[in-house]
């Protein structure tokens, strides 16, 4: 019998907090057991040259959206197995009750099970679920998620009490299928993890917050439609600018502060809600972390109106260059916690030709990796160890899954992908795996991309040959 399943040869080792090593790694059962010098290939069944490149974590990819508007099962196999292209091994995905989703509410204790089953023996990567408690009975139902699903996690929409998911309604009760969805709503969000938190001082309770304040939005969008001018990109971008956000954080973290609950500010889209989320976090103590997202750190929303179409709507909206370039020195500066995709499989079909009725959302996962060491790290010099504590270390460290998830230390679950820095791709959406049919990133030249990815010490995944065997990803209990 081998001494070791796997074994990969030759690589840089990207060590999150550490820097860079050039050693061998060897994997037994699913985990990492040996970290070394020239450990012998003879004592493996396995053996992956990665000469010549980098070994990183698997990317913990913890903005996704299983089933939001496809059959959960379906979206579970083909989205995970985009993420294999991405060098994204976990994803942790939002679900809410209301409509899209299931189109339905009720207690989690029935839903949440039934979500599960869906997604069991589907995905090609590991996965765990925030959930949004949309009514007062599933706020009283977040002891129970704790102790026996292992959600550690929760999300609040803010812009839910005055609109639908595409700004298109304002009867936003009929949306959420729920009671008042205000800010007392969220007050008794936070009172409830609060408490749940003192009961369970291992574990880091949290609140996802998408902060867009919808009072505001409702004054800025019906100036839009009323101009008379394109309802295009733009448009999204100016009916749903970046003050909604600073309100939104500014009101949160408030109540935040003094109810004593650990935050994530989800997908900060401008420079102007970065700095409400530094100023916020500075004044008001809690652990208050902060995310951003591909096609916020990337896209443009001016060039993508001069392409067209509406593939590129999405919540919060694409915003400017000087917008992007803002995030991507917060992302250098370690001020942004984690990057994620907010992936969110949206056909073409869904998003049409008319504006406020189109769908928001689109895929990135496929992306993750490869747009941060392209434009991160060979365009602007951000370190492979900075690159692998954004898109993995960090993350895994907000939602329970460090020591498990994140590193490439002996212990830990061997997720890891084997990157070639060097390799030029143009995006296609086809080379995504996903089964979203339009891509807004088409066409971008992109330097850095995973040729190998391996989920629980299995090769999951080759650039020459896809996607190998069977989903395997299990479900991630937070909590033990």
């Amino acid at each position: 019998m081998s001494r070791y399943d796997l074994l990969v040869k030759g690589g840089l080792l990207v060590l999150p907090y550490h820097g860079e090593v050039r050693a061998d790694l060897a994997v037994r059962g699913g985990r990492i057991v040996a970290v070394g010098e020239d450990l012998p290939a003879s004592d493996a069944e396995e053996v992956l040259d990665a000469t010549g490149k980098a070994v990183m974590p698997g990317a913990v990819d913890a903005h996704f959206h299983l089933g939001i508007y496809r059959d959960l099962g379906v979206d579970a196999a083909e989205e995970t197995r985009s993420s294999l292209v991405g060098g994204a091994t976990t994803v942790l995905s939002y679900f809410r009750t209301g409509q899209h989703y299931l189109n339905r509410t009720g207690p989690y204790e029935e839903i949440f099970p039934e979500v599960l089953a869906a997604v069991a023996g589907r995905s090609y990567t590991d996965y765990g679920f925030h959930l949004a408690p949309m009514t007062v009975g599933q706020i009283d139902e977040i002891p129970a998620l704790v102790t026996e699903h292992g959600v550690t996690s929760f999300k609040y929409y803010m812009f839910y009490k005055g609109f639908d998911l595409a700004a298109n309604s304002r009867d936003a009760q009929a949306f959420t299928m729920g009671d008042e969805y205000d800010l007392g709503h969220l007050y008794l969000i936070m009172e409830k993890l609060a408490a749940v938190q003192a009961a369970h001082p291992d574990r880091r309770l949290s609140l996802s917050l998408h902060c867009e304040q919808s009072e505001l939005m409702r004054v800025f969008i019906d100036r839009i439609q009323r101009s008379g001018r394109p309802q295009n990109l733009r448009a999204y971008h100016e009916g749903r600018p970046p003050l909604t956000e600073e309100v939104a954080i500014a009101e949160a973290t408030t109540l935040a502060g003094h109810a004593g609950t650990n935050v994530n500010l989800l997908h900060l889209s401008s420079a102007d809600a970065v700095r409400a989320a530094r100023t916020a976090r500075a004044q008001h103590g809690t652990d208050m972390r902060l995310e951003v997202t591909l096609h916020h750190l990337c896209l443009d929303v001016d060039e993508l109106d001069a392409r067209g179409g509406l593939g590129a709507k999405v919540n919060p909206p694409i915003r400017t260059r000087a917008d992007n370039d803002y995030l991507w020195e917060r992302v250098a500066d370690g001020t942004v916690d984690w990057v994620a995709s907010d992936h969110a499989c949206c056909m073409e079909e869904h998003k049409g030709d008319e504006l406020w009725p189109a769908r928001p959302g689109f895929g990135g996962t496929a992306l993750l990796y490869p747009v941060l060491l392209s434009e991160g790290h060979r365009r602007r010099g951000i370190p492979l160890s900075r690159i692998a504590e954004a898109v993995s270390a960090n993350p895994a460290r907000a939602y329970g899954l460090w020591g498990r998830k994140g590193g490439l230390a002996v212990g830990f679950d061997a997720d890891f992908t084997i990157v070639d820095l060097e390799l030029e791709r143009e995006v296609t959406t086809d080379m995504l795996l996903s089964g979203q049919d339009h891509c807004p990133f088409e066409g971008v030249t992109v330097t850095g991309w995973p040729v190998a990815t391996v989920v629980g010490g299995r090769l999951a995944y080759t650039l020459d040959k896809g996607v190998i065997g069977e989903p395997s990803g299990t479900y991630l209990h937070r909590g033990r």
